[in-house]
């Protein structure tokens, strides 16, 4: 996955930002910030070069849960929200969201279209392809990657409206309102804002 950015994304291009800030949702929800990860999060920047960003607030709010807790808390918080045996507390899968169970239609939906895009699942992870890590890890190669045919607009409006924009509220929601979550209750608080920027963006398309 990608390399965590060092500034707050409103710092940056605007389309290095959206890329950047897609790779820091899928590192976070793949794994807690540990090591020299968690100490370039805790030293990043936070103000924006204009106040009153958008993702100013929820970003600041990130960062400051980041350097609130300890590595080892973190990890915790982790494995309390989404591992252990069983159902976790918080799901991150597509399918759970829209149909209430896993391993549903909209996993074989989304494999389709990754098999369009010509994308394949790394034999090294664990999760299925409608975890969030993976998702939002798909939305950063299609905005980054360098293969024009499939690193669009177009193609990121379909995927982002398809396979993320109809669930992924769903998950802030289940994570903001959870007594377990801190740090991860701000990270939804930052993807939310940033979710509602990128369908405004996509809206301007249509």
């Amino acid at each position: 996955m990608s390399d965590l950015p060092l500034h707050t994304p409103s710092t940056l291009d605007e389309e290095v930002a959206r890329a950047e800030l897609y790779g820091l949702l899928a590192q976070l929800f793949y794994a807690p910030p540990a090591g020299e990860w968690l100490d370039q999060l805790r030293v990043a920047a936070t103000e924006a070069p204009a106040a009153g960003g958008f993702l100013q607030e929820p970003w600041q709010q990130l960062v400051g849960a980041a350097r609130e807790a300890t590595e080892a808390e973190l990890a915790a918080e982790f494995d309390a929200l989404f591992g252990g045996v069983g159902k976790p507390e918080v799901a991150l899968y597509a399918s759970h969201y829209l149909t209430g169970f896993l391993n549903e239609k909209p996993l074989a939906a989304l494999r389709g279209t990754l098999a369009e895009l010509g994308l394949t699942r790394d034999e090294g992870m664990s999760e299925t392809e409608d975890h969030i890590a993976y998702v939002c890890e798909v939305m950063r190669y299609l905005i980054a990657g360098e293969d024009v045919s499939v690193a669009n607009l177009t193609q990121q409006q379909a995927f982002f409206t398809q396979h993320l924009q109809p669930w992924v509220h769903g998950l802030c929601d289940a994570l903001e309102g959870h007594p377990l979550a801190r740090f991860y209750a701000r990270l939804a608080g930052l993807m939310r804002a940033f979710m509602s920027v990128e369908a405004q963006g996509f809206d301007m398309l249509t």
